[in-house]
């Protein structure tokens, strides 16, 4: 199926932050969200767009069986981001003193939205835990982005190595790694051709530049996974699952030496694709 070049998909739209930049380049958006209190505050927001047939806001969670009409959802009381479908990621959050309260969100059947609405020029997906489901979706189907990114696993080798097992099956080759602390220091290329150019300022979390924007180095699969090797042992020194953080002592250094180094490493990545 032919790219419809003026589309893009935002899977986990969130407040909007990404939307509002696709919207502002002149895209039309198909926005995902679980999370009701997000959908009213973004249905407030970008009132005007939804009228004018610019924004479509999709309802509930993508899972892997699709056949469900409802899902437990735990929606982060402290960390609106943090909302997930995943029990396990839940009771991680709480460990780091965010807890979430349950409650049910309909289920989205993903393939049948983008049949409906077609194959998107970008397809951003960030959906706490549920990236990869997502991505596979696209498998039994003839969808396939001109560009795509998601935010990767960075806890588990295997379930990223997954992920570039999907990319490759989908037909991507070519790969770029983006740590998303650095994304609000991000600047439209005077040269861009993803759309309008405006002078826009990306706010933390946010997805950021997609597409040919990107002019760093993209790299094929195995040079990634080995950027993502180094990645790895990076968190499992410093990360949310390190040694260091399991004690007050190991916290106080971490937090001395982010001050130092002026950010929060390792963070979390997007790992871009293009065919």
């Amino acid at each position: 199926m032919k790219n419809d070049m003026r589309l893009i998909y935002d899977v986990g739209m969130h407040k909007g932050e990404d939307t509002e930049y696709y919207l502002a380049r002149g895209f039309k958006v198909i926005a995902f969200e679980a999370n009701p209190d997000l959908i009213n505050e973004c249905r407030a927001k970008f009132a005007k767009e939804i009228e004018n047939g610019n924004l479509v806001i999709i309802e509930g969670a993508i899972v892997e069986d699709d056949t469900l009409n409802h899902i437990r959802f735990f929606k982060n009381k402290k960390v609106s981001v943090w909302g997930t479908v995943l029990e396990n990621w839940a009771d991680r959050n709480k460990k780091l003193g965010a807890e979430s309260t349950v409650i049910k969100v309909p289920v989205v059947n993903f393939v049948d939205v983008i049949k409906k609405f077609g194959n998107p020029y970008y397809l951003k997906i960030d959906i706490e835990g549920m990236d990869l489901i997502c991505l596979k979706k696209l498998i039994k189907t003839d969808i396939r982005p001109k560009h795509i990114s998601i935010e990767s696993n960075i806890t588990s080798f295997a379930e990223l190595k997954a992920e570039f097992d999907v990319f490759e099956k989908l037909g991507y080759k070519e790969f770029y790694l983006q740590q998303q602390v650095h994304i609000p220091q991000q600047k439209i290329p005077n040269t861009s051709i993803e759309g309008h150019y405006l002078d826009f300022n990306f706010k933390p979390g946010s997805t950021g530049l997609f597409g040919d924007d990107l002019k760093g180095t993209w790299v094929g699969k195995n040079k990634a996974l080995i950027r993502y090797r180094k990645i790895f042992l990076a968190y499992q020194l410093f990360g949310n699952n390190s040694l260091l953080q399991r004690s007050d002592t190991g916290k106080k250094f971490l937090y001395r030496l982010r001050k130092i180094i002026g950010w929060n490493f390792p963070g979390w990545f997007d790992t871009h694709a293009r065919r």
